[in-house]
């Protein structure tokens, strides 16, 4: 398959609604990650994106909207919580987690009995959905398990010939995939976190829970009920060990040796003497999230074989990067004091 790329003219925006009406896959740019999108409502056009990314199939997909209009057929009810989300923060990099109808295919749901809705901000996102002229699956543009995708290299270098088009918007400005909350339940829950932080849906909603899953392993036997949950993620060909501690400089100089490269702060590049790779300043949550998927994929260039990474802290933003980082390495953590 010859896969061609687009970009945000209006004919080429128009071509690829067009594609996508004809069940065809186009990689498109969003203001968290590219996703590789697909008609929602198309089950076997949705069952092409699992194909393309080599996806296990019980990974449920986010529909993306361009009009608050568009969720009606797509849900069963549309709490007083989600009006308050969506007044709060939609367009943006938030998924809301409701109870689907019977629009929404198997395919989508991963046979759950919910769906992730997601209206985004990003122009050119909200441009391709309405020239298709309806809702759109779209996971990251990537094969499953690697980093994410924050520009259309990184698509061209995963789903170059997989796919029909790459429409090329520039880079991602928020870099991390959007914050899941389900509102399907009791209590409201955090199921990933992302640019939408913790704290910012709490002074919307007051209580909000954070799933156990957010920052550690799923459960064994318990069924993922947001993408990003359950399998290792976002992960370069070297293997990553993520070190929590004060001591990270020292650990990795006494550890230098061949194919051993460093996954750090910004900070700490001039200090340490093995080959690193900077994931964005210390303390400034918003640079770690837009350069972490870069980040990891450069770990490949340069042809490291063991990573050391350092443990980010876990609040605001800082929290999705933890998760990312967490799932990169398969939870393989060091406490190094």
């Amino acid at each position: 398959m010859q896969t061609i790329t687009l970009t945000s003219s209006k004919e080429d925006i128009k071509k690829a609604g067009e594609l996508l009406r004809q069940g065809k896959l186009v990689a498109i740019p969003t203001e968290t990650v590219y996703g590789l999108a697909a008609d929602a409502l198309n089950g076997p056009a949705v069952a092409r994106i699992f194909q393309a990314k080599g996806r296990p199939q019980d990974n449920p997909l986010i529909v993306h909207i361009a009009d608050l209009a568009q969720i009606k057929p797509l849900v069963t009810e549309f709490p007083a919580s989600a009006k308050k989300l969506a007044e709060a923060f939609w367009p943006g990099p938030l998924t809301m987690i409701l109870p689907k109808s019977d629009r929404i295919p198997i395919e989508t749901s991963g046979g759950l009995d919910t769906v992730g809705i997601r209206f985004p901000s990003h122009p050119v996102a909200s441009a391709v959905i309405r020239a298709a002229g309806t809702p759109l699956a779209a996971p990251s543009a990537n094969l499953s398990g690697s980093p994410s995708p924050t520009t259309a290299y990184h698509v061209e270098k995963d789903l170059s010939g997989r796919i029909e088009a790459i429409l090329d918007g520039g880079p991602c400005t928020v870099g991390v995939e959007s914050t899941v909350i389900t509102l399907a339940e009791e209590t409201p829950r955090i199921l990933r976190p992302g640019g939408i932080t913790w704290e910012q849906l709490q002074s919307v909603l007051g209580q909000v829970e954070v799933d156990y899953a957010v920052l550690h392993q799923l459960e064994k036997g318990k069924k993922a009920a947001s993408p990003g949950m359950k399998y290792k993620h976002y992960a370069p060909k070297a293997r990553v060990i993520l070190l929590s501690g004060e001591h990270y400089v020292d650990f990795v100089n006494a550890h230098k040796g061949k194919g051993v490269a460093a996954l750090c702060y910004q900070e700490d590049c001039p200090i340490l003497d093995v080959p690193s790779v900077s994931y964005g300043r210390a303390e400034d949550y918003h640079s770690q999230a837009r350069e972490l998927f870069d980040a990891l994929r450069r770990l490949d260039e340069i042809g490291a074989e063991v990573v050391y990474a350092r443990c980010p802290a876990p609040q605001g933003v800082g929290m999705a990067v933890y998760n990312r980082l967490i799932r990169a390495a398969g939870f393989e953590v060091l406490h190094i004091g």
